[in-house]
């Protein structure tokens, strides 16, 4: 998935994009309000990670903005403020969820995974099409009761595809949402990763489609 980080600290910034990163998502990094609106402008996030002090405004405020303009990307506050008036106020505003500084790395991911579950309503972390069983949180597939261990741009590309079966993706969009602007990757990147997974879902009833001069599609023999 593809992350909005906004965060002018910059040993924090990178040591959240970094982890985040391994995990196989994508993470834009943005130092102020205004880096993180251009951000916004160019791009669709799954999820914001957001900073309350930052060198040109407050991000409650960004915070409060964003829900005034109905964008209902989630957002996660990252904030040294303990009262729990502070937090109770973030919530209010519009925040999904909030992780107090210093926090263990651990306790963010949980978090992201929580906050992205709610969001797309799912009441169990398992999603299924045909014969694959998909448990992002475990990072495995299941090919017809047998379990396959994903490595992470393989569990993001599953990730994006089995959550709408049969829809076409295009190179661009799924470069969108597993990797980040500033990574360096070559013009096939997308084409090794579909690869990789295809290696992974062999023996399944389900298929990774080529859309010729389209895209992808998860489909079904």
């Amino acid at each position: 998935m593809r992350f909005l980080l906004v965060e002018d600290n910059p040993d924090l910034g990178q040591a959240v994009k970094s982890r985040l990163s391994l995990d196989g998502h994508g993470v834009d990094w943005a130092m102020s309000l205004a880096e993180a609106e251009e951000h916004l402008a160019m791009a669709k996030y799954d999820l914001i990670l957001l900073d309350i002090m930052l060198p040109d405004g407050d991000g409650r405020d960004f915070l409060a903005a964003h829900r005034r303009a109905r964008r209902d990307t989630p957002v996660i506050v990252m904030t040294a403020r303990s009262a729990v008036s502070d937090r109770v106020a973030l919530l209010d505003t519009g925040a999904d969820d909030y992780v107090t500084k210093p926090f263990d790395f651990a306790e963010l991911e949980a978090r992201v995974r929580a906050v992205l579950r709610r969001r797309s309503g799912a009441a169990q972390t398992a999603l299924t099409f045909a014969d694959l069983t998909f448990d992002p949180l475990a990072a495995t597939v299941a090919v017809g009761g047998e379990t396959r261990d994903l490595r992470n741009r393989e569990l993001r590309l599953l990730e994006v595809l089995i959550a709408a079966p049969d829809r076409i993706f295009s190179k661009d969009h799924l470069h969108d949402r597993l990797l980040s602007a500033s990574e360096a990757v070559s013009d096939n990147a997308i084409e090794v990763y579909v690869g990789r997974l295809r290696k992974k879902l062999e023996g399944s009833t389900a298929r990774i489609e080529t859309v010729r001069g389209i895209g992808y599609r998860l489909t079904t023999t």
